[in-house]
């Protein structure tokens, strides 16, 4: 296990200690976020929506730091009989190649979605409604839903663990699809 640089897209604390404490498991990891563009509206809405924003904070801060991985975390709403929130986590190399995690996703009250579909952020409105302020960067939402006992941490963590499957078990996932492949819709896959 040597040291690795590894490039979160984000400088939001909670997905920056996430990353740091799941890529342990692969390397030793030197983490460090960056700012970037996230390619999608601030309130993704649908899987396509949020993988693509995942997918272009991994690249951005991988290019953007020189990095061996970059590191992506996107979260938003998808709405399958009922609304949805989850996160996705997109770990891509210095090769492009690319691995996806998914967090467990988790009810969202149906009184929010005409603001959600107007794309308000779901932090601004647990930030109103709880009277917590950036709650996004504390406990998350699910954090207040589920009274402490997971966090936006958590979520964070096991997306990223969940992207790093095929990391670990290099023996068994000889061949990762490269980012151009998930950018085209996986018409490749």
């Amino acid at each position: 296990m040597g040291v690795c640089r590894v490039a979160v897209g984000s400088t939001n604390p909670v997905k920056v200690n996430a990353v740091r404490r799941a890529l342990r498991l692969l390397c030793e990891a030197v983490v460090e976020g960056v700012a970037v563009e996230s390619g999608v509206p601030v309130q993704p809405i649908g899987l396509d929506e949020v993988l693509r924003g995942a997918i272009s904070r991994a690249l951005e801060a991988q290019k953007r730091l020189s990095a061996d991985y970059g590191v992506g975390v996107e979260a938003g709403l998808v709405e399958y009989v009922e609304p949805l929130e989850l996160q996705v986590a997109v770990v891509v190399d210095s090769n492009g190649g690319v691995s996806i995690g998914f967090s467990p996703a988790f009810p969202i009250p149906r009184s929010w979605l005409p603001e959600l579909r107007r794309r308000v952020e779901l932090g601004e409105i647990a930030t109103r409604v709880t009277g917590r302020r950036d709650i996004g960067e504390r406990l998350g939402i699910i954090g207040y839903l589920t009274r402490g006992l997971v966090t936006r941490t958590d979520l964070t963590y096991l997306a990223v663990l969940m992207a790093l499957v095929p990391r670990l078990n290099p023996d068994l996932y000889t061949e990762l699809p490269h980012y151009t492949e998930l950018l085209s819709g996986g018409e490749n896959l």
